[in-house]
C-alpha cells in the first residue's frame, strides 16, 4: 500500500523560504562537477598539444629504453674482435668480467687465426677472420665480406642483418648483438643476471658456485692462514674492484646520516621557534607575523635549491646536505608545529597558570604534554621522507649514494650498478617506513597503515 503527498502552492512556498538551498541551488550547485571535469579535460588537450606528448612518443627511442631495461637485470660481455697483422685480437672492456686468458665458452679461436662468437647454440653464431665474417642465423651461413673501405652484407639477408652505411649490424635477440666494421667487430653477449657481483675476478673465490662456497665458509680448509674463509669471503666481497660494494654501503650510509642529523637538527630549532610564532603562546603579533614569515620563507625554498646552494657555498659532501634538509625542516616542522600549539585545550594551560607557575612551566606542563605525541610523529615522518630526499640531493653535489647513483648513470653502462643501488635505497625506505610507522603508532595510540 503505497500513499502519495501532493503539496499545494502555500506549501511549496512555506518549504522554499524554509529552505531556500535545497530549492534554490544556484548555477555551480548544480553543475560544477560536470563544469570541473570538462574544465580539467580541456586543460588535459591543450597540455596535450602545447608539450608535444604525441611528437615525443612517436619519436622516442624505444628500442634503446628497452635496451636499458635489460641492462637492469643483466650484464653484457663487450670484447672488442680487431684485426691487427692478419690476425684477430680481443680487446676486453674495463669491466673485467673474465680473468687474463680465461677459456670462454661461448668465444673459441678458430684455426685461422680468427674467432667464433657463439650467441644462441652453433646454429647463431659469428665466425670472425680478418677479411670476412661469417654471420649464421638459424643455422644459415650469411657472408660478410670486409675490405679497407667497408664491411658489406648480401642482398639476400634476414631482418637479424642489415646495412648501416659503411658497417652491418646483426642483432641475436636478447642473447646480445655485434657491429662488423671495417678494423674491427664489436661484440655484445648478453646473460642473465649481475656478473661477479660477489667477487671479482681476483678473488680466489671466483668462479666457485654457492655449494663450493657453502662448503668452504663452514669446513673447508682456510685459503689464507691468516683469516677465517668467511672472513676472506666478507673481505673480497666489500673490496670488489668492479662493484664497490664497500663504497656504495658507505656512501648509503652517509645518506641515512644526513638525512636523520638534518631533521634532528631541524626538529630542534623549529620547536622553541614554534612557541614564538603560536598566536595563543606568545602574545605578541609582531614577533608571530615574523617568525611564520621566516618559516615560510625556508620552507618555499626547495631543499633541492638549498642543498645546490650550500654546494657552492662549503663544497661537495654531506655537509651541504645536512644543511639542506635542516633549513627546509625548520620551515616546515615550525609551521605545523605552531598550528598543532594553536589548537591546544587551554584548560589545561589554565589549570598550570592557576597554580602559580611561571610561563615556562606553563608551557611545560600544560602545552607540551599535549602536541609532544603529534610533533614527535611529525618529525619521525619527515625523517622517513629525508631519507629519500637525501638521494636527490646527493646527486647535486651533497654526498652520499645520490651522487654515486649518478656516476653509475653517466657511464651510460653501468645500469646494473644502478639498479642494485636503487634496490638498496629502496630496502632501506621501506625498513625506515615500517620503522617510523611503528614508533608513530605507539605515540598516537592507534595502528597507522
Amino acid at each position: 500500500m503505497s500513499t502519495s503527498f501532493i503539496l499545494n502552492t502555500a506549501d511549496r512556498e512555506r518549504l522554499t523560504a524554509a529552505h531556500p538551498q535545497v530549492f534554490n541551488r544556484s548555477f555551480m550547485q548544480r553543475y560544477g562537477l560536470l563544469a570541473g571535469i570538462l574544465i580539467v579535460f580541456a586543460y588535459l588537450v591543450a597540455c596535450f598539444f602545447f608539450f608535444n606528448v604525441g611528437p615525443a612518443f612517436m619519436q622516442g627511442r624505444w628500442d634503446r629504453a628497452s635496451s636499458y631495461i635489460q641492462d637492469w637485470y643483466s650484464w653484457r660481455a663487450q670484447p672488442r674482435l680487431r684485426f691487427e697483422d692478419g690476425k684477430v685480437e680481443p680487446q676486453w672492456s674495463s669491466r673485467g668480467q673474465y680473468p687474463v686468458d680465461a677459456k670462454i665458452d661461448w668465444l673459441q679461436p678458430l684455426p685461422d687465426g680468427g674467432y667464433s662468437v657463439v650467441y644462441a647454440g652453433t646454429d647463431n653464431r659469428l665466425d670472425v677472420t680478418p677479411t670476412r665474417v661469417d654471420v649464421y642465423v638459424d643455422g644459415k651461413n650469411y657472408p660478410v665480406i670486409i675490405n679497407g673501405e667497408q664491411a658489406r652484407a648480401s642482398d639476400d639477408v634476414p631482418q637479424e642483418i642489415q646495412q648501416d652505411g659503411n658497417k652491418v649490424l646483426v642483432h641475436f635477440g636478447f642473447a646480445g648483438q655485434a657491429e662488423i666494421r671495417t678494423s674491427q667487430v664489436y661484440v655484445q653477449r648478453r646473460f642473465l643476471g649481475w656478473a661477479n657481483f660477489l667477487f671479482d675476478t681476483k678473488s680466489e673465490f671466483w668462479g666457485k658456485g654457492y655449494g663450493e662456497l657453502a662448503a668452504l665458509a663452514l669446513w673447508g680448509e682456510r685459503l689464507d692462514p691468516e683469516r677465517s674463509n668467511i672472513g676472506h669471503m666478507v673481505d673480497d666481497f666489500l673490496d670488489n674492484s668492479v662493484w664497490q660494494h664497500a663504497d656504495i654501503l658507505s656512501k648509503l650510509m652517509q645518506t641515512l646520516v644526513m638525512a636523520f642529523v638534518g631533521t634532528l637538527f631541524g626538529t630542534l630549532v623549529a620547536l622553541p621557534l614554534a612557541f614564538i610564532a603560536a598566536r595563543d603562546i606568545t602574545a605578541n603579533r609582531a614577533a608571530n607575523w615574523g617568525m611564520k614569515r621566516l618559516f615560510d620563507f625556508l620552507r618555499s625554498i626547495d631543499m633541492l635549491i638549498w642543498a645546490l646552494f650550500f654546494t657552492r657555498s662549503f663544497g661537495p659532501g654531506p655537509i651541504p646536505g645536512i644543511a639542506a634538509i635542516f633549513f627546509t625542516d625548520t620551515g616546515a616542522l615550525g609551521k605545523v608545529y605552531a598550528e598543532a600549539l594553536e589548537n591546544v585545550d587551554d584548560k589545561q594551560r589554565e589549570g598550570v597558570k592557576s597554580v602559580g607557575a611561571s610561563p615556562i612551566a606553563v608551557n611545560r606542563f600544560g602545552v607540551l604534554p599535549q602536541v609532544l605525541p603529534v610533533f614527535i610523529s611529525q618529525s619521525l615522518y619527515f625523517w622517513e621522507s629525508n631519507t629519500r630526499s637525501a638521494t636527490i640531493i646527493g646527486a647535486v653535489g651533497a654526498g652520499g649514494i645520490g651522487l654515486k647513483l649518478l656516476e653509475a648513470m653517466g657511464t651510460n653502462a653501468d645500469w646494473d650498478k644502478v639498479a642494485y643501488m636503487v634496490l638498496l635505497i629502496l630496502f632501506v625506505v621501506f625498513l625506515f617506513d615500517h620503522i617510523s610507522n611503528s614508533l608513530r603508532s605507539r605515540l598516537i595510540g592507534k595502528t597507522q597503515h
